[in-house]
């Protein structure tokens, strides 16, 4: 990681990587301004394709196992998974789990820290109940490709709720190398920047806008410094990891470039955009994950249980060459999507 031996006297003030970031200059926030720091040339974060990375997130590296380098142990052996021992959960910013709104791994295909740029980076893995345990597992896309000689560029961003704390970001980068990839990989569509689309009761937007969402490769959150913003939400309405900016939880399976067979640009009243054969049949679990036609997000509250519940829906799109494409729900728990060409 880079900063990783970084401590409170490095700098003429306190930029450990558990450090929040904010009203900084671009070469002050870009990787925390870290990139003097980096990982030791064989040390990388390895992301198996299809499986589980799992990191450890903490308040002080003495609580994770990395301790041996900090100032001491702090590791609380009564609870392994506690990320700040001996502090309240006030330190990690959230007023409790149903607080905490994720937190995501993006990854640029570069092996050279400093040839990325923030448009670079594309968000391939979020947890929605990150920060709340020490031990974070992130789900990593079975379709991923394998990175260049010398491994990809990787890095940790973190936005908590409006309900805990100040207007605060998280950046941490890192090297990593992509292992296990299939014949089926294919290269990760350009991120765009994602749009605020799900249910916001705070500002009382009680409705979806499924149209509104960006889909595909998102690129990460960069919000409230001073400069290469790509967010610009209010103090009290922060860009978050979950469903509100359809970041669903867990692998990001439509981040690559053959994943929608239509695309379109995003607005309240869009179409909602169609899955490609590719992306359906490498396991994506189109009720679990509510794409194709009418619904995001895991299976919550509201859009997605009343689209399981329909016994048999039929939804036609028009591509951008002309043909109509209809997709049928059969229902059910775990629906199969049925394509065919419309009559």
């Amino acid at each position: 990681m880079y900063g990783f031996n970084v401590t409170d006297t490095t700098f003429p003030f306190d930029n450990r990587p558990v450090t929040p970031i904010r009203d900084r200059t671009f070469v002050d926030w870009w990787f925390h301004g870290h990139l003097d720091y980096p990982p030791h040339p064989t040390d990388f974060f390895e992301l198996p394709a299809g499986r589980t990375a799992t990191a450890e997130i903490a308040c002080d590296k003495g609580a994770t196992s990395y301790h041996a380098s900090a100032p001491a142990d702090i590791r609380d052996r009564n609870n392994p998974d506690n990320v700040c021992p001996g502090r309240g959960i006030e330190a990690f910013h959230t007023t409790g789990k149903d607080d905490v709104t994720g937190c995501a791994l993006a990854i640029a295909y570069e092996s050279d820290a400093r040839k990325v740029k923030p448009e670079d980076f594309a968000v391939f893995s979020v947890n929605q109940t990150c920060v709340w345990t020490r031990f974070t597992d992130f789900q990593v896309p079975a379709r991923m490709p394998s990175c260049p000689r010398g491994g990809c560029t990787c890095a940790f961003f973190w936005i908590h709720s409006s309900n805990s704390g100040a207007e605060e970001n998280y950046m941490n980068g890192f090297k990593c190398n992509v292992t296990g990839s299939t014949s089926d990989a294919a290269a990760l569509a350009t991120p765009k920047i994602p749009r605020r689309c799900g249910a916001d009761p705070l500002n009382k937007k009680m409705q979806d806008v499924l149209g509104n969402c960006t889909y595909g490769a998102k690129q990460p959150f960069y919000w409230f410094n001073l400069e290469r913003n790509n967010m610009f939400e209010g103090a009290f309405s922060p860009p978050v990891y979950n469903d509100m900016y359809n970041f669903l939880d867990g692998a990001q399976n439509d981040i690559f470039v053959d994943s929608y067979d239509s695309l379109p640009d995003p607005s309240p009243v869009a179409l909602v955009p169609i899955l490609a054969n590719t992306t359906m049949s490498s396991g994506y679990d189109t009720t679990a994950q509510g794409l194709v036609v009418k619904s995001i997000g895991k299976e919550r509250n509201t859009s997605l249980k009343k689209h399981a519940e329909h016994s048999l829906r039929t939804e036609k799109r028009l591509h951008a060459d002309g043909r109509w494409t209809s997709a049928i729900d059969t229902g059910g728990r775990r629906s199969r999507w049925v394509r065919r060409r419309a009559v």
